[in-house]
């Protein structure tokens, strides 16, 4: 065999190949990925312990209210539920169960175990109002109240002031002081049988969508005076107190020098006495007094004596201002 020459390496000598470390490299580069990584792992599980947080405090608050002041829970489908109520954007308020709350306000007659109070005489309308002015004083509401009392009954007027509103402006979320003291009138109603009308009132501002079938006054006007029945049902006054919801704009206001002032903006609870609601309810209901016209056609014949003294009251309301608080 030949001797491999001095100076040359063999050909079949292993050849040693050594990588360069990269370990600065992955330091460099390889390790931020991991650091943003960490941190959207921790937003993410804050976040789930915000919404947990949200859904256990939203769920201790629905069994507040869907608890009674006896401690008794409402059953399901027998509290009285909220009217269907929709905004400009035609959304609509979930029904949902609103149970009796708050107690009878003090300076109030108290109504024997299964009776009811009667306001009738000027006498019994004054003692109410006396007890629905107290309630607005104990919440910061003195200014924004005013009472009447009429010869059908006692009117009663909730409105905005140049410097506190009851409802959010252009919207029929009333506020949270409006809110409380319907809620505080709801036992005291809950005592009389006294029906009522419920009338929302707006200024003359209009909404810039003027077409016919948009969001108007009409429509904030019925939707406030539907959000001012709701809380009063929160509050414990039963359905059967309201003879009426009616929305009437920006038609009859206060302040007719000038229609944008916030008196304007109010509702209206027009407590009415036996014989006025009974008046009123017969105005829509089936007429009792009828008369043939001609064959199969009859036409109902008005009381005239309850539409004269109808017709002076409305005049004489007209006539009157209410001296402000």
């Amino acid at each position: 065999m030949l001797e491999a020459k001095a100076g040359k390496p063999d050909r079949h000598e292993a050849t040693v190949i050594k990588r360069g470390s990269r370990k600065h490299h992955d330091e460099g580069h390889g390790g931020a990925w991991k650091v943003a990584f960490a941190d959207f792992c921790l937003a993410l599980l804050s976040l789930f312990l915000v919404l947990w947080l949200m859904a256990a405090r939203e769920q201790e608050h629905l069994k507040e209210v869907m608890r009674e002041p006896g401690g008794n829970a409402v059953d399901e489908g027998q509290g009285h539920m909220t009217e269907t109520m929709g905004g400009p954007r035609g959304s609509l308020i979930e029904r949902e169960p609103l149970p009796h709350t708050g107690d009878a306000p003090a300076g109030s007659r108290p109504a024997e175990a299964g009776a009811k109070v009667h306001y009738e005489s000027p006498a019994d309308l004054k003692t109410l109002s006396q007890v629905l002015e107290k309630l607005s004083v104990d919440a910061g509401l003195s200014s924004n109240l005013q009472t009447v009392i009429t010869a059908y009954g006692l009117r009663v007027m909730l409105h905005d002031t140049d410097k506190q509103g009851m409802f959010e402006r252009g919207s029929a979320a009333p506020n949270e002081r409006f809110r409380n003291l319907l809620r505080k009138m709801g036992p005291l109603f809950a005592q009389m049988s006294n029906q009522m009308l419920i009338v929302g009132h707006t200024d003359s501002l209009q909404y810039a969508d003027r077409g016919y079938a948009a969001f108007s006054n009409w429509s904030l006007s019925s939707d406030r005076a539907m959000a001012a029945r709701a809380n009063l049902v929160v509050g414990g006054m039963p359905m059967s107190s309201v003879l009426q919801v009616v929305g009437m704009a920006d038609r009859a206001p206060m302040d007719a020098v000038d229609a944008t002032a916030g008196v304007n903006r109010r509702i209206e609870l027009l407590i009415l006495t036996t014989a006025q609601a009974h008046t009123v309810a017969a105005m829509f209901g089936m007429p009792d007094n009828t008369q043939p016209l001609t064959d199969g056609v009859d036409s109902a014949l008005p009381d005239r004596e309850a539409l004269q003294a109808l017709r002076a009251q409305i005049i004489q309301t007209k006539g009157s201002t209410p001296d402000a608080n």
